[in-house]
């Protein structure tokens, strides 16, 4: 740390952890270390960590209002990522950074859920349009989420299950063992056991490539303290819960940039796989290289093998398949035009026949 710390171009350091909203872990790693930052780039650092801090103390009292909220509803619910995972990760809610609460209900619960929110005085935005609170049902029978805004508030993504392909982690949800994790001083929150939880943030960060290093560094982080044996058994455990390739792609990227250290038996198989090491060539490129300090989308085809890559996540041509139907249809255009389950075939014209027909507006 020093080593780098000593050499470093700290304009070009304070831009990588803004785009990958990791300024917090980085203050707190440089200032644990007792690194030489010069002033001004310091000041910009410790200006960012204090800002996630009171951010994410008002997640925490918003996210303990909202389980309040649930609980005198007999709403089952679990939150995950967010605070109790700062917690479990880093020991703290103060140096992750969040800007949403991650909700999860049962489905049938999602009208009871949406009418608590709008009662907290949170509205609507996705499914968006005068008709989507009355088709949030529908909405949520095909996408994970629905997201939820407070004017001058957080941000909350109601889940419904956590994965939008149902053939990853198919079981893991409210059902799944859980943990109650200790947030402030006598409160609590209910999330997925380490187990569960692992294998949910591979999975979670696989879909998006891994664009952001705050995921992966979360993953390193909750298996950070863990001896190879106990990383070994999440892995196959994460497999057993239907997590595909996910979990071979985190742990090669936590050997990879934090030297995490892997059973070498473990580690051969894992690099023996080309899927495995085409993977990880394509996170490392969303991580770094021309997208190092600029967003994917900012890029010309920055997000095409975030999509492509997403179809080998689980081997097998019945993942596949579900994948490109999952894609060939928005939800948005099954909440615009319900039609009958006899009728469902007809959803690709649909979409075609929506996106021809805003693109002449």
């Amino acid at each position: 740390m020093l080593a780098a710390a000593a050499g470093a171009e700290w304009d070009l350091v304070g831009r990588i952890a803004r785009r990958h909203r990791v300024e917090g872990l980085v203050w707190n790693a440089l200032r644990e270390a007792g690194a030489a930052v010069p002033e001004e780039a310091g000041e910009r650092l410790q200006a960012a960590a204090g800002r996630i801090t009171r951010q994410n103390l008002a997640l925490t009292a918003e996210s303990l209002r909202l389980t309040e909220l649930l609980d005198r509803a007999e709403v089952r619910h679990l939150f995950v990522k967010g605070i109790s995972l700062g917690v479990l990760a880093y020991g703290s809610i103060s140096p992750k950074m969040g800007w949403d609460i991650d909700l999860l209900v049962p489905p049938s619960s999602i009208g009871a859920a949406a009418d608590l929110l709008d009662s907290a005085g949170y509205r609507l935005l996705l499914p968006r349009g005068p008709r989507g609170r009355e088709r949030l049902e529908l909405w949520h029978l095909h996408w994970k989420e629905s997201v939820w805004e407070k004017p001058g508030g957080p941000t909350v993504e109601l889940h419904s299950r956590l994965n939008d392909n149902i053939l990853l982690l198919p079981d893991t949800g409210l059902d799944s063992p859980s943990q109650r994790v200790e947030v402030t001083k006598g409160r609590f929150l209910a999330t997925l056991r380490t187990d569960e939880l692992f294998a949910y943030l591979c999975v979670h960060g696989a879909s998006s490539a891994w664009f952001r290093l705050k995921w992966i560094a979360d993953v390193g982080a909750l298996i950070g303290g863990c001896p190879p044996d106990e990383i070994e058994r999440l892995y196959r455990r994460a497999g057993q819960l239907g997590a595909g390739r996910a979990p071979a792609l985190a742990l090669l990227l936590c050997e990879r940039l934090f030297a995490t250290p892997l059973p070498p038996e473990l580690a051969a198989e894992l690099r023996s796989d080309r899927v495995n090491r085409w993977l990880l060539a394509i996170a490392l490129r969303k991580l770094a290289g021309r997208t190092m300090t600029a967003e994917l989308e900012d890029k010309l085809l920055g997000t095409g093998t975030l999509h492509l890559m997403q179809f080998a996540l689980h081997p097998g041509f019945k993942f596949k398949y579900a994948e490109l139907r999952r894609r060939l249809v928005s939800p948005l255009d099954r909440v615009a035009v319900p039609l009958p389950p006899a009728l469902a075939f007809l959803y690709p014209l649909v979409a075609i026949s929506r996106r021809l027909g805003l693109r002449g507006r």
